[in-house]
Parts: C-alpha cells; structure tokens; sequence
C-alpha cells in the first residue's frame, strides 16, 4: 500500500467536497488544504462562509480572497477584527482588476473597508446571499449602491455602525428583492427617507428588522414597515425617538410579528397594549429600560399572546408580582424567563411563574432582590423540564432554594450562580446528588461553598465540560481534584483567585481532563511552573490559558506553556514574565495579551 495514493485515484470531486463540507472545524480544513494541490482547489471550492478583519488594507486582502474561493455566500467583515497582513495581490489578480481597486482606495484610509472593497466583494462574490459589514465606517452610498446593483440574490444585510444615508438603503430596497434580514443598529445618517423607500421595495420578503441608536428614524419609518412589510416576523427597536404611534402601526400591520425586542423609553402601556391584542402570534418578547409602562402591558400580553415562550424584562421598575402573574395565567407556553433589575418583582410573582409554567426550561433572576427561597420552591416543584439556571446578586435566595432546584428539576444542564451569598455547599451537593446531567457549573465569588461541593459534583456530574469557581475562597485542592477525576469531559476550567489552589490540583487536571481547551489560574497565589509543566503535559488541546498575577509563575513557565500546547491561541500573563526567545517564539500566529504589573 505503500507510496499508493488510494484517495486522489478512487474518490471523485464530488465526494472529496462532500467531506469537506461536513468537518466541523476550520482548523481540520485547513490541514486538509495542505495535503495536496488537488486538495487546496477542492477545499477553497467548498467554503461558502468567509470571515475577515476590517483593518490592515482590507481591500487589498478582499482582492486577495475573492480570486480564491469563488462559492462564498456569506461574507463577515469586522472592523473590530484585527485583518491579516496585506498580500500581494498582483500575481494573482487580475491587472486592470487591481489597478482599479487600488486607484479607489487611494481616496480613503487604507486600513478600513472602502467603496473599493466593496466593489471587489460583489465582482468576485457572485452568489453572496449574506453579507455582515460590522463597524465600516468608511464605506459610503455609492459602496452600498453597487452591493444593491451586483448582489440581486442577497437575502440577510447588516450594516452595523456603517455610515450609509437614504441613496444606499433606497438602492437595497430597489433591487434587493429577495431580502429577508436588515440591520440598521448605530447607522447614523440614516432617515425616515431611506427606511420608508426600503420598505416599499423590499415589502414582499423582509421578515427581520433591526434599528438601533438612529436619531433621525421616526414613526413616519414604523408606520411605512406596518403598511407595507406584511410578512415581518422579526422587530428590533432601540430608541429614544419612538413613539406609541410608530408601534402600534407595527402592530396592526404585521400579523405574522414573532419576535419584538423593545427599547424605547416614550413607548407607554397604550403601544404594548396594542401588541397583546393585535400580535397573538408572538413568540418571545424583550422590554428593556421602559420607564413608561405598567402592570397594565403585561396583563394584555398574558391575555392576548397565547403563543409566548420568552419573556425578557429588564430595569422595568413599574412592573410588579401582578403582570408576571398575568403572564403566567396566559402564557403557558412560556419556556424561557428572565428578569433583570426589576425591583418591584418579588417571591410572589415567580412562585405563580412556577405554578403555571410546566414548559419552563430556562430562568434567569438578575438583581432580584426581593425573590426568596420560595419562589424556586415552586419552579421546582412545577417546572421539571427546567435546563438552565442563572442567578446573580439574589441576596435573599440560598441553599434551600437550590435543594429544591436540584430535587425537582433533574434534568438541570447549566447552573451559573454569581454573588449569592447565601447559597452555600449544601445546595451544590444537592445538585451534584441529583443533576447527572449538568455540563455547565458556575459559582462564583460564593465564598460558602467550599471542597465538599465539588467532590459531590465530581461523583455525580460525570457529563461536565465547563466550571467555574472563581473567587470562592473555601475551595482548594480537593474540590478541584474531585473535578479533575469524575469529569473527564471538561473543556473550561476557571480556578481564578482561589488562594488555597496548589500544583497538586493542576497536576489532577492534567492527568483527568485530557479534553482541556481553556483553563484561568490568574490570581492563584499558590500556583508554580511545576504545577504549569504538569498540566501542560497531557492537555494536548489547550487554546488558551490566562495566569495573570500568579506570583509563582515565572518566564520559565510561561515558555512551557507556549512551547508544550500546539494549539495554543491565547496568553495572559505579566509583561515582565515574557522572555525576548518566548515572543519570538510566540510570533504573530499566537494572539497573547502582556499586562503590565
């Protein structure tokens, strides 16, 4: 069998594409790619998704990319995103081609996506169905306009934080005549003009709406997107300039709205009002910051929108136990709750929550101060389905309620708990005893839960992949021994500032969780280069590893690190710890971040 190439000569193109196609990660195409030329070809044919930096001379580096993979149909370019080095783009570019682009990119800055860029993407992009431009704040009208002339097929655009005005967005809507998704967040020279002739254009398709921060879109767009955009099922609205008139328009004109997500202080109980009884298809619902509204809305949501499974409520300081009550008589169907900073909410209003709510599977209290022990009393009682778990500054819930979490709701898959002081080891053990299948554990900066905790989750979570126990001071060597032993799935493993953590836990970790992807030591006083070594040793997989102010780490350890972990991504540690033969090794490839003590 030797020296035979048993693939190339049995497998066509058609196959090789196939397998391609199904790997689940970019890094095992990649490797594919090197194998051979006929390998490369076949692999660049079968990318239909391209994400790319914004920075860098990104036109050059667009150039670049469309001569190679010619069946892109989803674009992401980020401004935010560090872009790769700028290439050579004349070898393999065309010369009229890259004269053009060139010529185009002089008039702007060079390292932000220009109208050149733009042009390049829709010259060699022909079948781009999706296109994400984040933060270009350089491309203009005329850019967007040629997008809207070239990309007749394009169904899904965001233009977040792009500063196109009225001709761009007209141009979309004249010839864009399949799309379906539009984000407009922080597009600032945006106006009513723009959105009203967009609507009209694109009034047969658009499902998905997004407006954010744009000062100058009124009503006048709201009651266009209601009279035209029959089908929208998707509305996103975050703004000060909104008024009941631009939603209620919505409401009546959009029969098929699923989605609403709500950020709009003049909005009153008049506009929600209006959506429960007029939007009985709605599916999830988010309110934030409203400053306007009562009891009233959610009493009309929980009669009128039979249909809801996700609720958001977040710094709503008006509503009380009574509209959630409302909600819960209504919504039955209800199978995700979060509520975040709403002050006047308390026991009462969850423990109806937990009665009525069979189909629960998510629930998320934020800042609730005044829900007690027994609101998850009733949740696990009534909710079994309940999967994910989220608590973060209840002061007044503690092991009792996390009993009854565990005893109920058995088949619990996630649990983060941050700064609830009162929860303690008893209500961990009571989670590791009875919820088998948790994968994601987080508890931090609970200083009573303590070793014991994890040794029972360690015997009864095998399924585990990601815990954190950050800040809870009572949990050493032991605990995360438990862990390292029962859980040898974990993939994430935050052990930061834990005081009482020694070398003997990490050397644990690397022995039983060979699948380790990213572990956070920062701030383990305890910690050395042995302990590191150890780790390093056996985690084969390690991505990333932050071991900032960790005293007993030194230059040493931190070569081990980079020098063991093939796969290694990420870096956290003191300056003065990075040694000149360690950042050369390092190189461009490894994307580390010095803090500087």
């Amino acid at each position: 069998m030797r020296r035979h190439d048993w693939i190339n000569s049995m497998l066509p193109d058609e196959l090789i594409l196939e397998i391609f196609r199904n790997m689940d990660s970019k890094s095992s195409r990649d490797a594919c790619a090197l194998v051979c030329r006929r390998w490369r070809t076949l692999e660049r044919l079968s990318r239909d998704t391209i994400r790319i930096g914004g920075s860098d001379r990104p036109d050059l580096l667009v150039n670049l990319v469309t001569s190679r993979f010619v069946n892109v149909t989803n674009l992401y370019i980020d401004e935010r995103i560090s872009g790769a080095r700028p290439f050579d783009v004349g070898r393999r570019g065309s010369v009229r081609q890259t004269t053009r682009l060139r010529l185009m990119a002089d008039r702007f800055d060079p390292n932000c996506l220009s109208d050149a860029g733009l042009a390049a993407v829709v010259d060699g992009f022909t079948k781009l169905e999706k296109l994400t431009l984040i933060w270009c704040s350089s491309t203009t009208n005329a850019g967007l306009t040629f997008v809207a002339q070239k990309c007749s097929s394009l169904k899904c655009l965001d233009l977040q934080g792009c500063y196109v005005g009225n001709q761009g967005l007209g141009a979309i809507g004249k010839y864009c005549k399949q799309l379906e998704v539009l984000n407009l967040r922080f597009c600032e020279g945006l106006t009513d003009t723009g959105l009203v002739d967009l609507a009209i254009g694109c009034e047969k398709t658009l499902k998905s709406l997004g407006v954010a921060a744009c000062a100058k879109i009124t009503d006048v767009s709201l009651e266009a997107v209601g009279s035209h955009c029959r089908i929208l099922e998707t509305l996103s609205l975050d703004s000060e300039y909104i008024h009941n008139k631009g939603v209620i328009a919505v409401a009546k004109g959009c029969p098929l709205l699923k989605n609403l997500n709500l950020q709009c202080i003049m909005v009153t109980d008049e506009a929600l009002s209006a959506v429960g009884s007029l939007c009985v298809l709605l599916e999830s619902l988010a309110l934030h910051s409203f400053q306007r509204f009562s009891d009233e809305s959610l009493c009309a949501i929980g009669k009128g929108c039979k249909k809801l499974k996700s609720l958001m409520l977040s710094d709503c300081y008006f509503l009380s136990d009574k509209g959630l009550e409302a909600v819960a008589a209504g919504c039955l169907e209800l199978s995700h709750l979060e509520v975040n900073g709403c002050h006047n909410i308390s026991t009462y209003g969850l423990e109806s929550i937990g009665r009525s709510c069979m189909r629960l599977t998510e629930l998320a209290l934020l800042y609730c101060q005044k829900v007690g022990d027994e609101a998850l009393s009733e949740v696990g009682k009534g909710c079994k389905y309940l999967q994910a778990l989220h608590l973060v500054d209840c002061s007044v819930i503690g092991d009792d309620a996390i009993c009854s979490i565990a005893i109920g709701c058995k088949n619990l898959k996630k649990l983060h708990i941050r700064r609830c002081y009162e929860v303690g080891s008893k209500g961990i053990i009571a989670i590791g005893d009875n919820c088998k299948y948790l994968t994601d554990l987080s508890i931090r900066f609970c200083d009573r839960v303590g070793d014991e905790a994890l040794v029972a989750i360690g015997n009864g979570c095998p399924l585990l992949c990601h815990i954190n126990v950050s800040g809870c001071h009572q949990i050493g060597d032991t605990g995360i021994t438990a862990v390292a032993r029962g859980c040898p799935q974990l993939t994430y493993l935050d052990v930061s500032v834990l005081q009482n953590l020694r070398d003997m836990a990490l050397a644990e970790v690397g022995d039983g969780c060979p699948l380790l992807k990213d572990i956070v030591l920062s701030h383990c006083r305890e910690v050395t280069d042995v302990g590191l070594a150890h780790l390093v040793k056996r985690c084969k997989w390690l991505e990333s590893c932050y071991m900032a102010y960790c005293p007993g780490v030194t230059a040493a350890g931190v070569a081990t690190v980079i020098s063991t972990c093939a796969n290694i991504e990420k870096v956290l540690v003191e300056d003065s710890k990075v040694s000149a033969t360690t950042r050369r090794r390092a190189g461009s490839v490894i994307s580390y971040l010095c803090v500087d003590l």
